[in-house]
């Protein structure tokens, strides 16, 4: 068998020089010497936006994410507004699973909304194969960006396994998971069977990302951070590990994100990430100690340092700057996403702050 196939005899994509190669996000990302440590934010484009909310208003939010020239336009403007080092593609985790069918929504003030929860093993027979034909609008919209971002590298994400189980049991947003843990802890055949599913998914909508042009992918699994690591381990580490290894072959960074989950740092890393993100629970020298050698890490500046005074969000920007010193290879970040009443200047001049502070 030649290095260039799998296992099965299936020749798999080779990484190619790209445009955005050399780029600071993806030396970065290889933990490669940078001209300044690289900045973008998670949630960078919507809500804190003017012109998000202009150009979103009256469309629902996903109906927004399969029109190619919305995503295209929104996606573009932290970069024109912030000068952020990557772009990180307008869509929702949900959207892989509606466009397979599953019937639902994401209403204002509440989330996604599941109209039927997945919990039997009869259930799973809604969760199809997710093909290109699917997801055509994705292919669309990132053929468009990657001609207007150019040298600026676009990051393609999903949700992880556990967190699309999680609202996909639950029938909504959960503060206590009932349902998924008692389906975890309770049927473990169904919920490893339902897990492998959603890895195949979020593998394939991955695959479409990256074969359009994304040069580096984000797994979302926003609320791991609910498990003990010995939970993870057992029963979400593989699934995830699967996505990972699903798109390694192309060769693009792969970035795994969590929130509050301190705990879990070095097994996110053994799941198969380049850079592991951290919230702002955990300095980041500590964050590296944990990880282990050989991975990136992103972040992790707490988001609501940026309702302060200028001052203090340079202190603490200063703060993050100063534990990440020995890092092989930083991104900055926040801790979680942009929230929807920041001053958008604030988030301009971190940029600037962070550019100027690193520049080498």
């Amino acid at each position: 068998m030649s290095a260039n196939e799998s296992p099965a005899g299936q020749p798999q994509p080779q990484p190619q020089p790209t445009a955005t190669y050399d780029s600071a996000f993806m030396k970065a990302c290889r933990r490669e010497p940078v001209p300044h440590t690289p900045v973008w934010f998670m949630r960078q484009a919507g809500r804190s936006l003017p012109e998000y909310r202009k150009v979103r208003e009256g469309i629902p939010m996903l109906e927004s994410c399969v029109r190619p020239e919305l995503v295209t336009e929104i996606t573009l403007q932290p970069v024109r507004r912030h000068n952020v080092d990557a772009a990180i593609y307008y869509s929702d985790i949900v959207v892989p699973l509606k466009a397979i069918g599953i019937d639902l929504d994401i209403k204002p003030g509440v989330g996604p909304v599941v109209e039927k929860p997945i919990r039997t093993r009869a259930d799973l027979a809604q969760l199809r194969d997710l093909t290109p034909e699917d997801v055509s609008y994705v292919t669309e919209a990132i053929g468009l960006l990657t001609r207007e971002l150019g040298t600026t590298p676009l990051i393609g994400f999903a949700g992880a396994p556990f967190t699309l189980a999680s609202y996909l049991v639950e029938g909504g947003p959960s503060r206590t998971y009932e349902n998924a843990k008692a389906m975890m802890y309770g049927d473990p055949e169904l919920w490893a069977d339902l897990l492998d599913r959603l890895a195949e998914i979020t593998s394939a909508f991955l695959k479409v990302q990256i074969e359009a042009g994304a040069s580096a992918v984000q797994l979302f699994d926003s609320w791991a951070g609910a498990l003990a690591p010995v939970d993870y381990r057992r029963s979400v580490l593989s699934a995830s590990a699967k996505v990972f290894d699903a798109v390694a072959g192309y060769g693009v960074p792969r970035i795994h994100f969590g929130v509050g989950t301190g705990e879990l740092l070095q097994l996110m890393g053994e799941a198969g990430a380049d850079v592991v993100g951290v919230d702002w629970r955990v300095p980041l020298d500590e964050a590296a100690r944990r990880v282990g050698p050989g991975k990136a890490l992103q972040g992790n500046l707490d988001p609501t340092v940026l309702f302060a005074s200028k001052e203090a969000v340079e202190a603490k920007t200063r703060e993050v700057l100063d534990s990440a010193a020995g890092l092989e290879g930083h991104v900055f970040n926040l801790g979680h996403g942009v929230m929807p009443s920041i001053d958008p200047d604030a988030l301009t001049r971190l940029v600037e702050y962070v550019h100027t502070q690193t520049a080498r």
